[in-house]
């Protein structure tokens, strides 16, 4: 006869009570505790909305356009914008610590749930009935589903919070690579195949080969550049090409090839497309580059992994990223040599774009402080990436570009970095002349034009300074300075007559070149990081949005149209013969007629 069933369990050991409270404990504090992270982070995440669009820096800026000669308003606006940058960099640190502590709660509370109900005290079991033992199959399928369910909304939230602050602020301390001092090698598994020599300067002027064109001064060779397009709907886009990865430098274009730069933290890579059809042709990712630094350093979200503009000579294409890699290769995606600067010590994030001169890589590689003596400009040759030359620059971190330019028949570099515009001897980087007018967070490029170079000091002033200097030409060469609509980001344009300023609130005023006297000013109530373009007659001014606004160079400000591109874009676009090349926040495009060659 069989024995009755016996639905009373064992009853549980001391230590496994003990353990089973503890764990229970663990879980509710866990809990708690996940609860009280995810409110804090929620609260910095609603508080650092719009940081940059604070209604007090607006203010004072709108307050400054109606009173440019107040400094004191100036220096309470530079005050203002590094205490809300300051708060920016704090927030993101806190939201991207907060979120890995986040998860480690919610770790630690699984952890504690699944030990409490391994040491929980066994119920009675009782036979089961005819059906009870599939319902028994579907509770424990449920609530598996649900714990599943619950750990991912956990894994995406959590997720989710630290793909919103993929970078911030970089105050690391400057690493000094090996390969400042060693002979620079190619990765042993790439074999270079085709050596760039010193380019054609007629072919060089016919090309988009660097940062806003021939010599960096954002004027275009070509007259027959399209006026209208619309890429929401696809009118006048010759062809538009995803970007496998993102960044803020622009496109260059040589004959039937342009070229681009892309980056995240973890991944690097220069591509080549088709200039006819859009194609991407090849991918180089930067990988395996001798001294470069372990991780990539944090960088401000709004400058990117891929900032500065490369640059190619028509035989090779050239590139730099944040930490400090930089290389050169063909045509075709193959590794001319590769190495690395060392780590730039760069509060946002390194952004300077390179130029090119002769057989010379032009690498502008500001950094630090003043004091710190860290600042360099670099020539590279661009055969096999060994130094040429290098000139110690008595500046701090800057995030201009270099501008060269021939100057009463001699080739100089234009530089500016706080406090010194400088210009150098092409050949052999030596210092010709500097003139103390630049202060702060600099980024706007210098130009020349009309016998001038024309330097930037951000929400200060515009300097027009006479060249044939020799030393520091401080009290004797500015010819004359302006204080309105003054840039912050965007580098000025000029057609010679007239020398034309952009800044990011889309104040748009104009200049006379000869005496300084300003001949208009337009709000143009759109926001702009690109720099404004000449065509010929034309002015070209591509806004945050993605609308191109053209307009007619002259005394006053004449619009001839508006088009739009379908995206965003913070970059500056490439003109060419019946094209525009432009890249967008994902996108690349040539605008031009499917039936132009």
């Amino acid at each position: 006869m069989d024995p009755k069933p016996n639905h009373t369990a064992h009853p549980p050991s001391p230590t496994a009570t003990e353990r089973y409270r503890t764990a229970v404990r663990a879980a509710w504090i866990a809990a708690v505790f996940c609860a009280a992270v995810l409110v804090f982070l929620l609260a910095n995440q609603w508080n650092s909305r719009d940081l940059l669009d604070n209604p007090e820096l607006l203010a004072l800026k709108k307050t400054l356009q109606q009173n440019r000669g107040n400094e004191g308003l100036k220096e309470q606006i530079r005050t203002l914008d590094q205490q809300i940058r300051a708060e920016m960099l704090h927030r993101r640190e806190f939201s991207q610590t907060g979120a890995w502590i986040l998860l480690a709660g919610f770790v630690v509370f699984l952890w504690s749930t699944k030990t409490a109900f391994t040491y929980r005290e066994p119920l009675p079991m009782p036979q089961p009935g005819k059906n009870s033992y599939p319902q028994f199959l579907r509770t424990a399928r449920l609530a598996r589903w649900s714990v599943a369910a619950l750990l991912g909304a956990a894994l995406l939230a959590t997720g989710g919070l630290l793909s919103r602050y993929p970078s911030n602020f970089s105050y690391a301390p400057v690493q000094v690579s090996a390969a400042e001092q060693a002979e620079p090698t190619a990765p042993p598994a790439v074999q270079p195949t085709v050596q760039p020599a010193v380019f054609s300067m007629e072919e060089f002027q016919k090309n988009w080969p660097c940062f806003r064109g021939p010599q960096g001064l954002g004027i275009s060779a070509y007259a027959n550049v399209p006026t209208q397009w619309n890429g929401t709907t696809g009118e006048g886009i010759r062809w538009k090409t995803e970007v496998p990865l993102p960044g803020n430098s622009s496109a260059i274009v040589w004959g039937s090839r342009v070229f681009v730069t892309g980056a995240t933290k973890e991944k690097r890579a220069v591509f080549g497309f088709d200039a006819d059809t859009g194609k991407i042709l090849w991918q180089f990712d930067v990988v395996n580059i001798p001294g470069s630094p372990a991780e990539m350093p944090n960088i401000m979200e709004d400058t990117g992994y891929a900032a500065p503009t490369p640059v190619t000579n028509g035989l090779g294409v050239f590139a730099i990223f944040p930490n400090g890699d930089v290389l050169g290769c063909d045509f075709e995606g193959r590794q001319f040599w590769a190495r690395n600067l060392g780590l730039p010590d760069s509060m946002y994030g390194y952004a300077s774009s390179l130029a090119i001169h002769k057989n010379q890589l032009i690498i502008q590689y500001d950094q630090g402080s003043v004091d710190d003596g860290l600042s360099e400009l670099i020539a590279l040759d661009t055969q096999n990436g060994k130094d040429l030359w290098r000139t110690k620059r008595p500046v701090s971190a800057s995030w201009t570009s270099p501008v060269i330019v021939e100057i009463d028949g001699a080739w100089q570099i234009l530089t500016v970095a706080p406090p010194w515009v400088i210009a150098y001897h092409a050949e052999n980087g030596q210092e010709i002349w500097r003139a103390e007018c630049a202060s702060g967070d600099v980024a706007p490029s210098p130009i020349y034009a009309n016998g001038l170079v024309f330097a930037i000091e951000p929400y200060s002033n515009l300097y027009a300074l006479r060249t044939g200097g020799q030393g520091d030409i401080t009290k004797t060469h500015i010819a004359w300075q302006a204080e309105d609509g003054i840039p912050d980001i965007c580098s000025p344009v000029s057609n010679g007559e007239f020398v034309y300023l952009m800044d990011t609130s889309g104040l748009f005023t104009c200049y006379r070149t000869a005496d300084g006297t300003k001949a208009w000013e337009k709000e143009l109530d759109v926001y702009f990081h690109s720099s404004p373009s000449l065509v010929q007659d034309k002015l070209y001014l591509l806004s945050d949005e993605g609308e191109m606004i053209i307009a007619e160079t002259g005394k006053e400000f004449k619009e001839i149209a508006r088009s739009l591109l379908g995206e965003k874009t913070k970059c500056s676009p490439a003109f060419l013969d019946g094209r525009i090349y432009i890249r967008g926040e994902k996108n690349l495009y040539c605008i031009g007629s499917p039936k132009n060659p």
